[in-house]
């Protein structure tokens, strides 16, 4: 058997930011299980995620009694649901044992998970009351669950996109720059270090999104990715606030999707149990708290879709002017003409 250490666990497999209530309800208990698991058994991820799965099937049966116990226990059990999924994540980095099939399984048994209880907690409660709400609770619940990945997934993968199409062009620009100059018998040397800068500058402007694209750091690996100019000159108190969470590993994305599902089926509940009625309000507030931090990472994206256009005119402008004055046979040689 292994022998992985609690500070092992902690450096391996805490993400250099996450949700809040992963920080403070969730990790604590999960890296000791973590810890316990890696070393004591031979229970892969995938079967995390299977337990995960099942755990949440029984919070979603739970749901549908409806009873004061049984939302009691239903919350109580998804809660471990999500600790279980987040378990599986943290045993693959910490062994190795990560696969493309693990990632695919966890994220499509997370939104089964999410389908099957809105639709037995909300369900049931219809059942009980015939009030039509519960039904387009449900619908929207799943709805924004939804919308919340696609968004999430579709900013990655443009921003990947622009990424490369920046480092594409100043590679271009950087050769033909080159072949310009020895083309006018000058000394090799110096446009280079400005298309690098140009670019660099491009990069940073572009940004990482600090609620995307650091999903998958570790605290072992090194954080500090610059977030978009435009966004820190408009917000210069943003960066102080952000610093503050981060010492906690908390991200500024105060309720992303895991708060929302935990609002919905954790806090809910457990209101619910105490004060009838208390569904609908608990899930209308987890949403529009969810979508507000939205429309802060869609407003931080269009200000670095801006950036990325300028700096991609001025690179595709320093390109054409530096071909203009490379001989067609250079370009050719260079497989760029």
């Amino acid at each position: 058997m292994a022998n992985f250490t609690l500070d092992d666990v902690r450096q391996r497999t805490y993400k250099a930011r996450d949700a809040w209530w992963t920080v403070l309800l969730v990790d604590p208990l999960a890296s000791r299980m973590v810890k316990f698991t890696a070393n004591k058994t031979n229970i892969t991820p995938n079967q995390l995620t299977v337990g995960a799965l099942i755990l949440g099937l029984g919070a979603g049966g739970c749901f549908a009694v409806g009873t004061w116990p049984m939302l009691l226990v239903g919350a109580l059990l998804y809660h471990l649901s999500f600790t279980l999924d987040c378990m599986d994540g943290k045993i693959a980095r910490l062994k190795g044992t990560g696969s493309i099939f693990g990632a695919w399984l966890d994220y499509i048994f997370d939104r089964v998970r999410v389908l099957a209880c809105a639709i037995a907690l909300m369900g049931g409660a219809y059942a009980r009351t015939g009030n039509v709400a519960y039904v387009w609770t449900a619908i929207a619940v799943v709805f924004l669950d939804m919308l919340r990945y696609m968004d999430a997934l579709e900013i990655y993968k443009v921003r990947s996109q622009m990424r490369n199409k920046l480092r594409d062009l100043g590679a271009q620009a950087t050769t033909l720059e080159a072949a310009a100059r020895a083309a006018r018998g000058e000394v090799p040397g110096g446009m280079g270090a400005a298309v690098d800068a140009e670019l660099s500058s491009a990069e940073r402007a572009l940004g990482s999104d600090p609620e995307a694209d650091m999903e998958d750091r570790v605290v072992g690996d090194n954080p500090n990715i610059a977030l978009q100019a435009d966004f820190n000159q408009k917000f210069p108190w943003y960066a102080r606030v952000r610093d503050a969470l981060l010492r906690g590993r908390i991200r500024p994305h105060l309720i992303s999707g895991i708060e929302f599902q935990m609002g919905v089926f954790i806090v809910a509940p457990l209101v619910a149990a105490v004060i009838p009625g208390a569904i609908i309000p608990v899930t209308v507030l987890s949403g529009i708290g969810m979508m507000a931090f939205e429309l802060v990472i869609i407003y931080k994206f269009w200000l670095s879709s801006r950036a990325y256009t300028k700096s991609l005119g001025k690179l595709e402008r320093r390109v054409e002017e530096a071909r203009a004055q490379v001989p067609q046979e250079e370009l050719e040689r260079l497989s760029l003409a």
